[in-house]
This record gives C-alpha cells, sequence and structure tokens, in this order.
C-alpha cells in the first residue's frame, strides 16, 4: 500500500523545469532511497513532499489525502543543512522543536529525556549549540526530527559527520522506525547506505525520474551474468590458462589473499558448466554471482543519459 504518492509533478524556477513529470510511490512502512547527482532536483522533490513548496502541476498524496501544511505534524524533516540554533542549549533546542510540533511542555520534557537518555547524551544538556562537534550536533538534529513520533520521515544525508559507531547507532534507530511503521525516504551519496537500508528507489536526473524500483529487482534487472570463483590455488596464472571456453573479465588477489576469477557466460553457458569445468583440477572454496552494485547501476544510468 503506497504511504505517499507523486503524481505527474512539475516545478518551475523562473523558466528552468526542476521536476519534470516525477511520479513515485513510497510504500507505507518501507524505506526509499533517492538518488541523484549534484543539481538534479532531489532537493526541490524533497522540499515538496516536505509541504515547504508545492508542485506547479500534478500532485502529492500523503495516506490518500491531498498532501498540505495541515499534514506537517505527521512529518520529520532533517535537511541536509542543518536548522540549529548555535546560542541555544540542547535540551531548550530539543524542547522548542517537540512543543512546535504541538507537545505540551510536560509531554515534551518527557520525550526530550527518553531521546537525550537513549542517544547518550543527557550530560550534554546544558551545553550550547556552538560548543559541539559537528558530530555531536547531528545527534541533536536526529532527534529534533523524530521525537514527535513522524509517520512520514525524511532525512537528507543523515551520516553526514558521524564516526563508524554513532553512524551504526542512527542506522539501528532508522531501522527500529521502519520496524514500528515509520514510512522513510532516505536521500544520499552514498551507495553502500542505500543497499544496506532501503527497500526501494528512485534516481532523479536534470529534474526527471530515470529508474525506480526495489533493490533487488534492480540489480536482478542489470546482471551481466558475470560470476566469480575463488581458489586456493596460488598459481593464478595456471587457473586462467587451463581452459579458454569461459571468457575471463578479472583477476584478482582478494582481501583474504586468495585467489578470484571473474567470468562472463554466454547465452549457450550455464554455471553449473562454469563450475564444472573449474573444480575438476582446482580447490574452490567460493562461488557466487557477481550482482552489479547499485554504485555501479548510478554511474551507468546517469552517464548515459548525459
Amino acid at each position: 500500500m503506497s504511504f505517499i504518492q507523486v503524481e505527474n509533478v512539475y516545478k518551475y524556477f523562473e523558466d528552468k523545469c526542476v521536476s519534470n513529470n516525477i511520479s513515485l510511490e513510497i510504500p507505507e512502512g518501507e524505506i526509499f532511497g533517492l538518488l541523484g547527482p549534484n543539481g538534479a532536483g532531489k532537493t526541490t522533490l524533497i522540499r515538496m513532499l516536505a509541504t515547504i513548496t508545492t508542485p506547479d502541476k500534478g500532485k502529492i498524496s500523503l495516506n490518500n489525502q491531498p498532501l498540505n501544511s495541515n499534514h506537517s505534524s505527521m512529518i520529520g524533516y532533517m535537511p541536509e543543512e542543518r536548522g540549529l540554533y548555535k546560542k541555544m542549549s540542547v535540551v531548550d533546542q530539543l524542547l522548542f522543536f517537540a512543543e512546535l510540533k504541538g507537545y505540551s511542555h510536560t509531554q515534551a520534557k518527557q520525550e526530550v529525556k527518553y531521546w537525550m537518555n537513549k542517544l547518550d547524551i543527557v550530560s550534554w544538556a546544558d551545553k550550547k549549540m556552538e560548543e559541539l562537534s559537528k558530530g555531536m550536533a547531528q545527534k541533536i538534529q536526529f532527534i529534533s526530527t523524530i521525537l514527535h513520533k513522524p509517520k512520514f520521515l525524511i532525512l537528507d544525508e543523515p551520516f553526514s559527520g558521524f564516526d563508524p559507531v554513532n553512524a551504526d547507532m542512527v542506522k539501528d534507530l532508522i531501522i527500529s522506525l521502519k520496524n514500528e511503521g515509520t514510512t522513510i525516504l532516505f536521500s544520499t551519496h552514498r551507495m553502500d547506505n542505500i543497499e544496506e537500508l532501503c527497500d526501494q528507489l528512485a534516481i532523479i536526473h536534470n529534474g526527471e525520474k530515470i529508474l525506480d524500483g526495489k533493490i533487488n529487482t534492480i540489480r536482478q534487472q542489470f546482471f551481466n551474468h558475470e560470476y566469480i570463483l575463488e581458489f586456493t590455488n596460488n598459481n593464478i596464472e595456471d587457473i586462467e590458462t587451463a581452459n579458454n571456453q569461459f571468457d575471463i573479465i578479472q583477476t584478482q588477489i582478494n582481501s583474504f589473499g586468495r585467489k578470484e576469477i571473474t567470468f562472463k557466460l554466454k547465452e549457450n553457458q550455464s554455471p553449473q558448466e562454469l563450475y564444472k569445468q573449474y573444480s575438476q583440477s582446482n580447490a574452490i572454496i567460493g562461488f557466487k554471482e557477481k550482482m552489479p552494485t547499485i554504485h555501479q547501476i548510478f554511474v551507468n544510468q546517469v552517464t548515459s543519459k548525459n
């Protein structure tokens, strides 16, 4: 079931079309990745979804109702350019944002206390924002985005400034929010995060949607019939020259010091034949499809449109 529907949306800035007939469906309770090079139109689309601006043509719906400013209490938006008040203390900042979203002062105090404990920042409560590191300020921004329990969460580069420990903590929180039913739009340039977290994605380029769908379906769509065999045999040259029936496109030593060869199969060849051929005279310890990464697909799609 789609929670967010974007139907034939156009947005113009003067004579430039920055959103050109974009249609998307974001399923309820899923994480939807939004990708695109700089200047592609992602921020414009995000600002429309956050009710900051409106489409010039087309429509956006939230839970089958036309999206409007009355939905703002259901939306949490963490922009790439952070909007925190430098002279305000951490606790006052969070109380302010909670009350801005409709909480009473008592409710706000309860929620702020809960999230400060959960993200281990109680000792920073009275610090001013200007005293915090970028990563710590990022935690405050994240809390201010989610403490009102939004039904629709928009995250634009949420891991910027985080060290690996805090990045993993926030990833776990994002997954927990999804499991609790929150619908999440996730925009980033980090393709590994898209693969790790997202159920579906869309690629925007020059204001147009050029690809969308489920992550696994997209990767399968671009599968190029390549397979990787991992060997214990140290003499990779012997393995390469042993048989020329299968096309070898890459040989390398992997991070474990083992030999890997990537083969590309022809239409009349099967992976079973490949495995049988090389297992007869070599010790094979790994055999897998070489599925394209989201990074490879993104580069391929954007480059082909330029």
